[in-house]
């Protein structure tokens, strides 16, 4: 028994040293061939077609949804992009707030620019609207639009495309010269904006889809906007940056899902008095200003409770959470008010199919 032991243990060792040595000269030989260019064209047409046809994962049924493509506010949190919700009712797309990073979320998606109907900014705050350029080159270049891409928003918003127009107005002619009409038109360079007339709050009323604007408080931005999409007896509300609001309870009554905005004052306190302990009073001014303007978690559930909304979604995440202690954190409080809810990251993907109530939670 001994010695047939020691014979198999010898087979094995023989068996795992001849795997060592094949793997060693697979390396070996796989670093050799990597260095031939023919070889890294291969596998770069390779990964390119990879990305090129890899499909997003926007409903292909019927629906109302909503895709995350940016879940943080100004405070930085590796991994998120700053506030942006991609809405496609059917065929159409509309983009909601587009801050920074999230342009490069939509196009790791890829979502064809070119197809975006319109872009409804809640407010000015840079967040909101910083990577606008971005989404605007996409949706210009290579993608045959006949039309200015559509921008809305609420009072000062033309000066906003204005301002990105003439800061960009060399780069428009530049791309034209170089790539000709047919890749970068010049005459549908820059933007067809309109300023949301809260008399005239719908906006979109066509094909079993409406969407209308509502004002909420973010003083002193003034004024700031929310938005409901309705589309073939679904229904969705996208609250932007606000404070403890009756306008998003009445826009909300009975709505399947409401994405508001959400601030953990506890965690901010943090950041106000580290920032005050080592020296940095700007900053400490900083947080205990966005106390003053902003929605709390538990407050926010609150609003869902006394809207009826049968699903409530957190985004615009102040300070966004970092890893699980943080969320824990972040979420403190709120399972006491209202237990359905749900926290979002860069790419959750809400969907509400048309002829049905089932609420789907997924990924892009």
């Amino acid at each position: 028994m001994v010695f047939a032991h020691l014979v198999q243990s010898e087979v094995t060792m023989k068996t795992l040293l001849k795997a060592s040595i094949a793997a060693i000269i697979l390396s070996i030989a796989s670093f050799v061939i990597i260095q031939v260019p023919s070889v890294q064209d291969r596998i770069m047409v390779s990964v390119v077609s990879g990305m090129a046809n890899a499909s997003n994962n926007l409903p292909e049924e019927d629906a109302l949804s909503a895709a995350v493509c940016g879940s943080r506010s100004p405070i930085p949190s590796p991994g998120r992009a700053e506030t942006c919700i991609l809405v496609n009712a059917g065929e159409k797309l509309f983009i909601v707030d587009i801050g920074s990073g999230s342009a490069g979320n939509l196009t790791s998606w890829n979502i064809p620019f070119g197809k975006i109907d319109a872009v409804f900014l809640t407010h000015l705050h840079s967040d909101h609207i910083s990577d606008l350029p971005n989404l605007h080159q996409g949706a210009w270049l290579l993608s045959s639009r006949t039309e200015k891409l559509k921008v809305y928003g609420p009072e000062g918003v033309s000066q906003v495309t204005e301002g990105f127009e003439k800061a960009y107005e060399l780069d428009y002619n530049f791309r034209n010269e170089h790539h000709g009409e047919g890749i970068a038109p010049r005459q549908y360079a820059g933007f067809n904006t309109r300023t949301i007339d809260l008399n005239e709050p719908v906006l979109f009323n066509k094909d079993g889809l409406k969407i209308t604007a509502f004002k909420v408080i973010h003083e002193p931005i003034e004024p700031a906007l929310g938005y409901k999409f309705e589309y073939k007896g679904r229904s969705l509300v996208i609250s932007g940056d606000t404070s403890y609001s009756q306008s998003v309870i009445d826009n909300s009554m009975n709505v399947d899902v409401l994405f508001h905005e959400a601030q953990a004052n506890h965690m901010v306190s943090v950041l106000e008095e580290f920032a005050l302990e080592n020296g940095a009073k700007l900053r400490a001014k900083v947080m205990a200003d966005i106390k003053t303007y902003h929605t709390t978690l538990v407050e926010a559930a609150d609003i869902a409770n006394k809207a009826n909304v049968k699903k409530l979604v957190f985004y615009h995440l102040t300070p966004a959470p970092r890893n699980y202690l943080t969320e824990l954190m972040f979420v403190r409080g709120v399972d006491e008010v209202r237990k359905d809810w749900t926290l979002v990251e860069d790419g959750t993907l809400i969907v509400l199919p048309v002829d049905s109530e089932e609420i789907i939670v997924t990924n892009m």
